[in-house]
């Protein structure tokens, strides 16, 4: 199963809650208070993403953080990299070399790169701002309404 870290999940819902207020700074309890989510995880996620050059970290009486960039401009490849390293499927992806028993001998070798390259650019074609956009209302046609209602 592919699975991203909890830390990148709320890595998302750190930057998403960010975006509501973009220019302001913000701290870590203040986020935690907002966010639901432990103070000191959201200190070590703010941590990561000011590393990554997500937020900007401001330090002093008045510090806190902000975003380095708007939320339509942050890809989910930046933030699922950041957390949990570079998107790969399996260890010999991408050319990488010495990581598998049978490199020398397998068959598979390079096939997974083309699948690895899809789901990266599936995730870079997502943004944190389509992620904190509220879900789209579903239509429903006047006549399932008037059917449903008899």
């Amino acid at each position: 199963m592919l699975k991203l870290s909890r830390l990148t999940d709320y890595a998302v819902v750190v930057l998403a809650r960010m975006g509501t207020a973009p220019e302001a700074r913000q701290s870590a309890p203040d986020l935690a208070g907002r966010t639901g989510l432990a103070e000191p995880t959201v200190a070590k996620v703010l941590k990561i993403l000011s590393g990554s050059g997500l937020v900007v970290g401001l330090r002093g009486a008045r510090g806190g953080y902000v975003l380095a960039r708007p939320l339509a401009d942050i890809s989910l490849t930046e933030v699922v990299t950041a957390f949990d390293g570079p998107i790969a499927l399996t260890a010999c992806v991408d050319g990488a070399t010495g990581c598998c028993d049978t490199g020398g001998s397998c068959g598979m070798r390079g096939r997974w790169d083309p699948v690895n390259a899809a789901i990266r650019n599936a995730l870079s074609g997502i943004t944190i701002a389509d992620l904190a956009a509220p879900p789209p209302v579903a239509f429903i046609p006047e006549a399932q309404i008037r059917l449903a209602a008899e």
